[in-house]
């Protein structure tokens, strides 16, 4: 049988009311649950059985597949249509239970596009994101884009087209996808925004992601601490490397740490001898290694050969840009390893951090950040108001996105297998 709902978000926290339109749902959801169970007692068995034979040939008919696509959830929601009036009084005792356990999902299709498999950090984001909304009861459809922002705008499009009720999008450049982002929204579809803003769409209903500018400021923060800035005269060389320019949150990154370190460099105790400080200069196309390493190699040969300077500190945003610098700086054979900050505890940086050749990464644990965008994806199918703590901070160009901060964590050698290991991230094995 098929219904129509309109639903309409309440009103959020920064009194943004998102309109998610009426689209057509099978009756194999809560809300049609519910309903069956109202009217099968008036209705004549009869007249209910040619509705849900009804309900079968038109849903037969509306499933596709995106060829790219690793669920098989469209079939299985073709085949959840025939689900009777009878079965749901059996099974509502169970629903109840897991809407209270959190298994919400009764296998609604669950859009899940990220940007990338080449690191480390995306890659452990989707292996959670999909693990958690499936033990939630959804079904998930997940796309890596290769970091190629006209596929990602392709897989964003065949998951509208294939049935997904609500899009999690982790973006390549949070700018490119304002063609599907306005799909989704004309579809009814609800989008949240994860890790990376999605930017200048009103489509975007929510925003999951870390407090990015406490990850820059902790790692400010660090240097200004090891390198006793406060006291000590210096002067101290410092190196800096962000991350990709399309990314909101490099900005975040970089300007958390710049507010720190800058009243520095402005008194001179801390000198960049590249003369690479604005965020254009320092930014990292892709967050790449290799990216990183050309540049570093190029700083080295040009400020620190031979001895010409020593280099005291080098800021990275992340650690794909900490490796590239770190591969820089042992294939220039450098006497002795400056301060470099990172992020994300990937593991080739952590046996670095172990090496003694970095110094520090900020911890994201994704499993938090997942299990919250899946709370956010509950709640929204649920008609409630996701659970958010900040209504202030992250303005996409059409107003300000209600979002939940995780906290970071700075990784050191005097904590990192309590943070790591003893937590289940990695295990001993991982990081030999």
């Amino acid at each position: 049988m098929i219904i129509k709902i309109c639903r309409m978000s309440q009103t959020s926290p920064v009194s943004k009311v998102v309109y998610y339109g009426c689209k057509e749902k099978r009756d194999d959801n809560q809300g049609g649950i519910r309903m069956k169970r109202k009217v099968v007692s008036i209705l004549a068995a009869g007249v209910v059985a040619a509705g849900m034979l009804a309900g079968c040939g038109s849903a037969s008919n509306t499933a596709a597949t995106s060829k790219e696509s690793t669920s098989t959830a469209a079939t299985e929601a073709t085949a959840a249509a025939d689900t009777s009036a009878a079965e749901s009084q059996e099974n509502s005792q169970a629903d109840s239970q897991a809407d209270e356990a959190g298994s919400t999902g009764g296998g609604k299709l669950v859009g899940v596009a990220m940007p990338t498999k080449d690191l480390q950090r995306w890659n452990q984001d989707g292996t959670n994101m999909e693990a958690q909304l499936k033990k939630a009861g959804y079904e998930v459809d997940i796309q890596y884009a290769n970091n190629d922002v006209a596929t990602q705008v392709s897989q964003v499009e065949n998951m509208i087209s294939n049935g997904c009720e609500v899009l999690v999008i982790a973006s390549i450049d949070g700018e490119s996808l304002g063609t599907p982002l306005g799909q989704a929204k004309e579809a009814g579809i609800p989008v949240i925004s994860y890790d990376r803003l999605l930017m200048n769409s009103d489509a975007v209903s929510y925003y999951a992601t870390f407090d990015n500018y406490k990850v820059g400021t902790k790692q400010g923060e660090y240097i200004e601490e090891k390198l006793d800035l406060k006291n000590a005269d210096g002067p101290f060389n410092l190196e800096i490397f962000t991350g990709d320019p399309g990314d909101n949150n490099a900005n975040f990154f970089y300007n958390g740490a710049m507010d720190v370190l800058k009243p520095y460099i402005d008194s001179g105790k801390l000198v960049v001898p590249s003369g690479q400080i604005d965020f254009a200069t320092v930014a990292t196309a892709n967050w790449s290694t290799e990216t990183a390493q050309n540049r570093m190699d190029t700083i080295i040969s040009g400020n620190y050969a031979d001895g010409a300077n020593k280099l005291d500190a080098v800021l990275c945003s992340n650690d794909s840009t900490a490796l590239g610098v770190e591969n820089a700086l042992e294939a220039a054979g450098m006497a002795e390893w400056p301060i470099i900050t990172g992020q994300d505890c990937d593991i080739a940086n952590v046996k670095n951090l172990i090496a003694g050749k970095q110094s520090m990464s900020v911890f994201k644990d994704t499993r938090e950040l997942a299990n919250q965008a899946v709370k956010m994806v509950d709640a929204i199918m649920q008609g409630k108001e996701a659970e958010v703590n900040d209504t202030k901070s992250y303005d996409n160009g059409t107003g300000v996105i209600p979002t939940f901060l995780c906290d970071p964590i700075v990784t050191t050698m005097d904590n990192y297998k309590e943070l790591l290991i003893d937590s289940g991230y990695y295990s001993e094995d991982d990081l030999k």
